[in-house]
């Protein structure tokens, strides 16, 4: 008989990503034009909303209006607390669309959504005249994947219309920040950008407490920077800002899970209870329900064990 082969003595491996105190959150709070969020026993959960035919995952799946209305209120009913509609691919490589193509896809889906449901709207894109008609429209929230510098005037339009915003890292543009992204230190280099984003909004008239922080896992980050950044979530929240981590579905899984992009749920929910462990306080996901039960289970199980 051939032998069995050796494992691993499970009781020797160390979970350090659970930590050890009773509560797992710092929760910070987010103020919106009409309301204030915070996590409470869970992230929040961010539903993804694309509106485009080239996204890298869902690309052309809500073309229409209907559609993509339909699928926003599918999202609110699995326990979504923020959608996000964006209406420009910035997947690794893509190219530019112009302002007036991207209102033509977000706007009318905006308006339609608004009255349709109290949970927070986000417009996803970097120009100016899109920001400001999706505020006009029922948007609260501006999540701009350059932390408001590809456009200057949008940060004039957020201080304006008091739209609360997502000030999100990236190396590069979505066409060049995969060619070899290079770092010294990751954490802090993305630390010190977020820091002085920070304050330069509020110079602007930007309060921070309508501010939330995104690494920006994926935007000019090899795999092993993303990593690092999932682990440095602390320290992030050292700048008194609740974090968002939009790891959904994304190409670093490819290299963690040997997945491809539509095989990556479950790579998905594990970040995603590895970054609820670690305090994030927002997840962004194109699927809701998975994580959001995910996210239930886990907690119900590490408060009964802490009893």
């Amino acid at each position: 008989m051939r032998a069995l082969q050796s494992r691993p003595d499970r009781s020797q491996l160390s979970f350090r990503w659970i930590v050890r105190s009773r509560h797992m959150y710092t929760r910070f709070s987010w103020k919106l034009p009409s309301s204030t969020l915070a996590a409470s026993d869970r992230p929040l959960i961010m539903g993804i909303l694309n509106v485009t035919p080239d996204s890298f995952s869902d690309g052309g799946s809500y073309s229409t209006v209907e559609d993509a209305v339909a699928r926003a209120l599918e999202m609110v009913a699995e326990g979504a607390d923020v959608i996000d509609i964006g209406g420009e691919s910035t997947r690794p490589g893509s190219e530019q669309v112009s302002a007036e193509e991207e209102l033509a896809r977000v706007i009318p889906v905006i308006a339609k959504l608004a009255p349709l449901t109290k949970i927070p709207i986000s417009i996803d894109t970097t120009k100016s005249s899109v920001a400001k008609e999706a505020m006009a429209a029922g948007a609260q929230i501006v999540n701009d994947i350059s932390g408001l510098t590809f456009d200057p005037q949008i940060v004039e339009v957020c201080a304006q219309s008091r739209a609360a915003v997502i000030v999100n890292h990236i190396k590069g543009t979505p066409q060049t920040m995969q060619l070899a992204p290079t770092y010294h230190k990751v954490v802090d280099e993305v630390y010190e950008f977020l820091s002085h984003r920070l304050t330069v909004l509020e110079q602007a008239g930007i309060s921070k407490d309508s501010v939330m922080l995104d690494p920006g896992i994926g935007f000019g980050k090899t795999p092993g920077h993303n990593i690092e950044l999932l682990k440095g979530i602390r320290r992030f929240q050292q700048l008194q800002r609740p974090v968002l981590i939009g790891h959904s579905r994304k190409r670093f899984l490819q290299k963690v899970v040997g997945r491809d992009v539509d095989e990556r749920l479950f790579g998905t929910i594990g970040v995603s209870l590895a970054v609820a462990s670690l305090g994030a306080d927002m997840i962004r996901v194109h699927d809701v329900r998975a994580n959001r039960d995910a996210l239930v289970a886990f907690r119900a199980i590490y408060d009964a064990s802490h009893e």
